[in-house]
């Protein structure tokens, strides 16, 4: 499978796994961020459930601190 993430192709060997999963392929457990599928917005409540397939376009993007 490949994915789009923020406007670069990576290639996955599984055919479809969840949003939750790639934030754990990703390593950004715990972090505060946010993810886009195809031009939605996937709720965290969601990540679990919402299912990537083939060529789906992701932005990912993390809050970052500062003052």
């Amino acid at each position: 499978m490949q994915l789009i993430i923020n406007g670069k192709p990576k290639t996955f060997d599984l055919a479809s796994f969840s949003v939750a999963h790639l934030v754990s392929v990703l390593a950004l457990e715990g972090k505060r961020l946010a993810i886009e599928c195809n031009g939605e917005i996937v709720p965290r409540s969601q990540f679990a459930e919402k299912r990537l397939m083939d060529g789906d376009k992701l932005e990912v993007v993390g809050a970052v601190g500062g003052g």
